[in-house]
């Protein structure tokens, strides 16, 4: 197998000359004749004179052995002597080299670590994170003005935008850079939708405490773009249950109603279950108005939740029934209105047949009824 000549074993005698400012005949150099020797031991298929042992066959060899077919040279351990400074610049450039090969193995593989400009950095098109802590982002902000940026992000070449990349993972790092106003570090790679997102989830899982309903929300947005359940359970880190609980969490809750509470990262799976089993249509505005309420407080997320919460567990106080008065001034029925419900009780004491005569006009009076929601 032939071997790559790593280091440039050129004869600079001359420059070396003109360096020392002489004109007459270069001075000995023996690290130059160390050097042309080991380039014929490199480039040459024949054994030197100094190699005795390369001459022989491997079963003439007693320091070898063999290990699945291939020849494994062992050698005995020796001290080796203190290398001179022209050795040591040898074995750098050689060392060099190896990290060179290194490099360009992760450039090919999108492991490089490259700066790239923030401004031509876009979001993910499936957002994960309902709202950022302004506390966590300036301890951020800080952290990264004194220690530099010490973890790189993740991006991949714009699928749609020629010269602009997307990210997977590192928003908080990306808007805390923006706002230093200096180059951020990235990995880029050719990732598909399905990668990136894995991606994303997976590192945000490791990096991040998403909340519940946050999880959940990007769920719920990955199933509506398309994405497979395997995959987004593979995002997520969770199993088909969890999912199938996150989903529909995410379905029956009104996300104007998930948006006002926000992340509420203190609240757990099963409270949001309790409250995507309470609410119902008829509930949401007054949930609305608790949300309000919460917010006029300056509560947090966690204590928004627990507003709409209450609005839904706690009962009402009875509300009593009001007396309608007929025009010759009969307290003829009593009306009772609710949430849930709209009462008309009729005083049979008062007016026997009244209810029967109301009850049979009922047709006609729900197609009135129509007729003026129509108009």
């Amino acid at each position: 197998m032939g071997r790559k000549n790593l280091i440039n074993f050129a004869d600079t005698s001359d420059v070396a000359a003109d360096n020392m400012g002489t004109t007459g005949a270069p001075a000995p150099n023996p690290v130059g004749d160390l050097q042309a020797h080991a380039a014929a031991a490199i480039g040459s298929e024949r054994p030197l004179p100094d190699r005795p042992l390369a001459s022989r066959l491997p079963s003439d060899r007693p320091l070898a052995s063999r290990l699945n077919n291939e020849e494994v040279v062992s050698l005995p351990s020796l001290s080796s002597p203190p290398m001179t400074s022209p050795l040591k610049a040898m074995k750098a450039a050689v060392n060099s080299a190896d990290r060179v090969e290194e490099l360009e193995e992760k450039l090919r593989a999108g492991q490089a670590i490259v700066d790239l400009d923030p401004a031509d950095i876009d979001a993910s098109f499936v957002p994960d994170r309902m709202a950022y802590s302004e506390e966590a982002h300036k301890e951020l902000v800080a952290a990264i003005r004194s220690e530099g940026q010490q973890v790189p992000i993740l991006v991949r070449p714009h699928p749609e935008r020629t010269g602009r990349y997307q990210v997977a993972y590192g928003h908080r790092r990306l808007r805390a850079i923006k706002e230093l106003g200096t180059k951020i570090r990235a990995v880029v790679r050719d990732l598909t939708d399905e990668q990136l997102v894995v991606a994303q989830g997976q590192e945000n899982n490791a990096r991040t405490n998403l909340s519940f309903i946050e999880k959940a929300r990007f769920a719920f947005r990955l199933e509506e773009r398309g994405f497979r359940r395997d995959v987004i359970m593979q995002a997520l880190c969770v199993d088909k249950a969890v999912l199938s609980k996150m989903l529909s969490v995410a379905n029956a809750i009104p996300a104007h109603i998930i948006d006002a509470i926000g992340p509420a990262p203190k609240i757990g799976r099963r409270k949001w279950e309790d409250l995507a089993a309470l609410i119902k249509a008829r509930h949401v505005e007054k949930v609305r108005v608790a949300i309000e309420r919460a917010e006029s407080a300056g509560r947090d997320s966690d204590a928004i939740f627990e507003a709409a919460y209450r609005a839904l567990v706690t009962k009402e106080a009875s509300a009593k029934p009001e007396a309608w008065v007929a025009p010759d001034g009969v307290k003829l029925a009593k009306i009772l209105e609710t949430d849930d419900k709209f009462a008309l009780v009729i005083d049979r004491k008062v007016s026997p047949e009244f209810g029967k005569f109301l009850a049979s006009r009922l047709e006609q009076l729900y197609n009135e009824f129509q007729g003026a929601e129509n108009n």
